[in-house]
């Protein structure tokens, strides 16, 4: 098994996280601007159960989203600069995290922008399995490592970091101006408590899990103003039986 050191980059200063107002300007919000770098736009993609499990126990993927709600993430997938999950969602599933549809692909290429999204996978340890689809088909993929080796330095781009606002800025200086993020619960809630998560989408399925260990969107942490801050919703969407909620983070909610 093959192992290469990776490329460190060093942090850009960190803007202490914002809240604004309901009203005020939305473009203030899309990205965050730190000295010369614009960081990327930052959506989560999660879909829950009702009892907010996202998957059950079992070792197979569990489906909560429908197929329309399917190609809606597709779609977003496809207007993505990068697309993240974590290596044990990698693990786990076998992700590609591509763009399945052929339409959308075309019109990527047709806007001057590669067949594929910037695929990105975040590991602590670097122990990553270098038979994963993950890293034969979709187009550029990269690793961002807390360690500076790993096993799969042989088939793509490393990076080690820190804190995940490293990676934010890094991404900036490559022209990623929307990042979809699409887990799991530990990548989800390094996000969230850090304070960099533009926008939450979240599909809520018909069912329940039922299992009190099953994983959920977030563990438990110390997020941006505690427990009594409010998101500020968007929009909700009828998908099929899947109810989708738009949630900005950095927007706090007025009290109806």
């Amino acid at each position: 098994m093959t192992v290469r050191r990776s490329n460190i980059f060093t942090e850009k200063p960190l803007s202490r996280p914002y809240e604004v107002k309901r009203g005020k300007a939305r473009e203030r919000f899309t990205c965050s601007t730190i000295g010369f770098v614009t960081r990327p736009h930052v959506l989560l993609s999660v879909a829950v159960s009702l009892d907010g499990h996202i998957d059950d126990r079992g070792t197979e993927r569990f489906p909560l989203s429908n197929a329309e709600d399917f190609d809606h993430v597709d779609r977003m997938r496809a207007e993505s600069d990068a697309i993240l999950a974590g290596a044990e969602t990698l693990r786990r599933d076998n992700a590609r995290l591509l763009v399945y549809s052929d339409e959308r692909r075309a019109a990527r290429i047709a806007d001057g922008k590669p067949e594929y999204p910037l695929r990105i996978t975040v590991t602590r340890s670097g122990d990553l399995d270098p038979d994963l689809r993950f890293w034969h088909c979709g187009g550029a993929s990269l690793v961002y490592s807390r360690t500076p080796e790993t096993t799969v330095g042989h088939l793509t781009e490393t990076k080690t970091f820190t804190e995940f606002s490293e990676i934010l800025d890094d991404l900036g200086a490559r022209g990623v101006r929307k990042l979809m993020v699409e887990g799991g619960t530990s990548i989800h809630t390094a996000f969230l408590e850090a304070g960099l998560a533009d926008e939450i989408r979240v599909a809520v399925a018909p069912m329940l899990i039922g299992q009190a260990t099953a994983p959920r969107f977030v563990n438990p942490a110390e997020f941006p103003g505690g427990p009594a801050r409010r998101f500020h919703l968007e929009d909700v969407t009828k998908v099929g039986d899947v109810a989708v909620l738009r949630y900005f983070p950095k927007v706090t909610s007025e009290r109806a």
